[in-house]
């Protein structure tokens, strides 16, 4: 895997926001194979979900409380942008709006939640 820093306008990620994290994660491990990592919330986990194959984190599957408290039940897409505050800008000139504030995720970048006119959520995602 390399460190290069990912190209803006890629898909870096995906996230799986759900009431019962848990539950999910047991069906995409017998459909898919992927294997399940606990990632400590504090008083729950997440779990970053990896290929069999290579043992690559290829998407996350998360529970809807804490930060994701309110996201709609979705595979939620993280694209890469170069400039998280100039994208949300531009979102809210054309339409759109910031369904989550901008944060930090400690050692990648920072991200958040938009809306396009058209009413489709995606995420954008600034890696350090």
């Amino acid at each position: 895997m390399s460190d290069a820093k990912p190209l803006a306008g890629t898909v870096g990620w995906f996230d799986l926001t759900i009431d019962n994290a848990d539950e999910i994660r047991e069906f995409y491990e017998q459909v898919v194979g992927w294997t399940s990592t606990p990632l400590s919330m504090g008083t729950y986990n997440d779990f970053v979900m990896s290929a069999p194959s290579t043992g690559d984190p290829v998407s996350g599957i998360c529970n809807a409380r804490g930060n994701n408290k309110g996201l709609p039940p979705a595979w939620l897409m993280y694209v890469n942008v170069d400039d998280i505050l100039s994208s949300t800008e531009q979102c809210k000139k054309l339409g759109g709006e910031l369904i989550a504030p901008i944060r930090k995720m400690e050692g990648h970048g920072k991200f958040c939640v938009i809306r396009d006119p058209a009413g489709a959520v995606m995420a954008l995602f600034e890696p350090i």
